[in-house]
């Protein structure tokens, strides 16, 4: 078989990586055009190119897919089916229909559950206890199209998106290979995606890093393993921003807001409902610094309040 392959980060070079250690042949990779990263901003290649040049595979990087010519390369390789993993661009019908046995996307949740593009953020943030990757035939809505392989994964109490996301990666590999496996030796069996548990994995935006001291304690904790390695939470106190990186809910009461204890074990917040251990954080133009070293850079003391972020706009 003839494999395209279409993603863009570390979750699908993973992949990429899988389906070229079992031999097959990728003879065109479309990702991402190169982006700004790092505090020079220099461009930079995306996780897949880099895995695609390493193994002297055609890129290609349109910026869209709905063009004869943006969609001329993959025309041209005629591949037998298109693999895609995090791409970050739809694909319209017309591409859809380009190769002989569509397109199978690995996608990072056990659908129906958290459709969209952050789902294994969002699995964390909600207190989920598993999480999985679905293995799905494409077509032209949002995450939609029936399951071809579905396998699960238990979330840890102490999984971050970070953590999460490399387990999970691994499994996508193992398994897209397996559903190639498949594919070669005859059509794939697809079950349609049941009409009841449908969410959306919303993209996370860098406005949610704001911690609301009036929430309950679980809340916030899953929210800064959920927001672990990006946007991370923050929150200010007397003018000072700051970047809240770990932390768990622990017995305690007060102002939400209030910082009620600050020593080598953590800063204790007091929320809604129980209190937050801050473990990890930081300061602006500082580094992540465990709560014991922060402090000595940066004093806290009980009695001092964190602001309040404004109540959302209904």
């Amino acid at each position: 078989m003839k494999i395209a392959f279409a993603g863009t980060p570390e979750f699908a070079a993973t992949a990429l990586k899988a389906i070229l250690a079992e031999g097959f042949e990728v003879p065109l990779v479309l990702t991402q055009p190169d982006r700004p990263a790092g505090r020079g901003m220099q461009l930079q290649a995306s996780p897949v190119k880099q895995v695609a040049l390493a193994n002297g595979i055609k890129v290609d990087q349109p910026e869209r897919l709905r063009t004869e010519e943006q969609q001329a390369h993959l025309r041209a390789c005629a591949p037998d089916v298109l693999v895609v993993a995090a791409y970050g661009l739809i694909l319209p019908q017309v591409v859809l229909d380009i190769p002989r046995h569509g397109c199978l996307n690995i996608h990072a949740s056990l659908l129906p559950r958290w459709r969209g593009a952050a789902p294994i953020h969002r699995a964390i943030e909600a207190g989920d206890s598993a999480s999985g990757i679905t293995i799905m035939q494409m077509e032209a809505g949002l995450d939609t199209g029936p399951m071809i392989l579905g396998r699960s994964l238990p979330i840890a109490t102490t999984d971050t998106t970070s953590s999460l996301h490399d387990r999970l990666a691994a499994l996508g590999g193992e398994m897209i290979v397996e559903v190639l496996h498949r594919l070669a030796a005859g059509p794939l069996q697809a079950t349609p995606q049941p009409e009841e548990g449908v969410t959306y994995a919303h993209k996370i935006d860098k406005a949610e890093a704001a911690l609301d001291f009036r929430l309950d304690a679980e809340v916030l904790a899953r929210k800064l393993r959920a927001f672990t390695p990006f946007p991370g939470g923050a929150a200010s106190i007397d003018g000072n921003p700051l970047k809240l990186w770990a932390g768990h809910a622990t017995i305690g009461s007060g102002t939400p807001g209030e910082i009620l204890a600050a020593d080598a074990e953590g800063v204790v917040v007091a929320c809604g409902s129980g209190a937050l251990r801050l473990t990890a954080l930081q300061k602006a133009g500082g580094k992540r610094l465990a709560a014991g070293e922060f402090l000595r850079g940066f004093p806290l003391k009980a009695g001092q309040q964190f602001a309040l972020p404004e109540p959302a706009q209904a």
